[in-house]
């Protein structure tokens, strides 16, 4: 089976919801991932930190530079993610359109190169 990310976007600035509603949320992505799971679809997932907690690293001849905040200056935002095994893109995008519906936010499909692929 091909791995695929599923990545959560979201956007930076946007009002954040009522803890009603985030309560609401993470209980429909813990069941999201339950199905992933129970289905044999899981391979790893995470939510992460806001983008401002971000460090980039970039090494330039020889140097080793680091730099405060994401890397990406946009006001999208990967805000989590989930790994999973799907037989094919169909599959894979039938997993994501679960996952945004669960966290409300959209959600991109990518696969992993395979070996053979690099």
């Amino acid at each position: 089976m091909k791995q695929y990310l599923l990545a959560v976007h979201m956007v930076e600035g946007e009002p954040i919801p009522p803890e009603e509603e985030i309560q609401k949320r993470y209980k429909a992505v813990d069941e999201f991932n339950a199905e992933v799971q129970s289905a044999g679809a899981w391979v790893f997932a995470g939510g992460l930190h806001p983008p401002e907690t971000a460090t980039v690293v970039r090494s330039q001849n020889g140097q080793v530079v680091t730099t405060d905040g994401p890397f990406a200056e946009t006001k999208e935002q990967l805000g989590g993610f989930w790994v999973i095994k799907a037989a094919d893109l169909d599959a894979a995008l039938d997993w994501a359109a679960k996952g945004s519906a669960a966290c409300r936010e959209p959600v991109e499909v990518r696969p992993f190169q395979d070996e053979a692929e690099e």
